[in-house]
């Protein structure tokens, strides 16, 4: 499967930036343009997001392996590659260095944890929300804002998810495939068995103070896939590290790679 992408920046070196579930490539366009001169980065639309195509099932090993594709045809002709992923697309980046360790230099793994996790249902929660919203009786994004207000409070949770609504012949359309994200959600929630598996690179594990998806008990399994792995805690931060902390997430991007 070949992968949607989009370039940013002009520097000499490569990064990749891989996004979370119901995100998409230019989430991390300011992330990118944070490291414009030392990068030139690539933006993923993941599987089932943005421009990319739908799969029938979900599977992180082969989501991985279509974005190592993806990178050898492309961004990693040259050698391999800094790898950035979000919450799903940090699981896909961790498999990816696992499975592709060629194609990877440095891996910044954000905000999620090689191991099986809901967040108490949050994930459920929203893309529920969003299945139960009648599409055919908007008249306006505002209308589903409004709609959206009482089952996801947040607003930047909603206009972050109202990002995927477009337009169509009479009413709207949700641009990734939100029935089976909806139902593959404890796929898309557990981590596969890599067991053996080591990526030797270096590795930075970024967190949000305000978070639950980094725990303790995650600790040694990280550490046994990455034993180079260094951890970064961003005060105030939630789940959505650089969008909510976007000053503090570019310094981090260009100290650890560029030292």
């Amino acid at each position: 499967m070949t992968l949607v992408t989009k370039e940013v920046g002009e520097g000499p070196a490569r990064a990749v930036f891989l996004h979370g579930l119901f995100g998409r490539g230019k989430n991390f366009t300011t992330a990118a343009k944070a490291i414009a001169d030392t990068h030139t980065s690539t933006l993923v639309d993941l599987p089932n997001h943005g421009d990319s195509a739908w799969t029938e099932h979900f599977s992180y090993i082969e989501m991985a392996d279509a974005v190592a594709d993806t990178l050898r045809a492309g961004a990693a002709q040259d050698g391999p590659v800094d790898v950035i992923g979000h919450s799903m697309g940090g699981k896909t980046a961790m498999v990816l260095a696992l499975r592709h360790p060629d194609l990877v230099d440095r891996l910044i793994v954000v905000d999620i944890s090689p191991v099986a996790s809901d967040n108490g249902g949050e994930f459920e929660h929203l893309l529920g929300s969003l299945k139960a919203l009648d599409l055919e009786a908007l008249t306006s994004r505002r209308d589903a804002d409004e709609a959206l207000q009482d089952p996801i409070p947040n607003t930047g949770t909603r206009l972050f998810l109202l990002q995927n609504l477009r337009p169509k012949a009479g009413g709207y359309a949700w641009q990734p495939n939100l029935d089976l994200l909806h139902a593959e959600l404890p796929a898309i929630g557990d981590f596969p068995d890599l067991a053996g598996s080591e990526f030797d690179g270096p590795t930075l594990w970024v967190g949000g103070s305000k978070s639950p998806y980094i725990t303790e008990e995650a600790e040694p399994v990280m550490r046994g896939f990455f034993p180079k792995v260094r951890q970064i805690t961003v005060k105030g931060a939630g789940h959505w590290v650089h969008s909510e902390k976007p000053e503090e997430f570019a310094t981090i991007l260009r100290w650890f790679l560029t030292r």
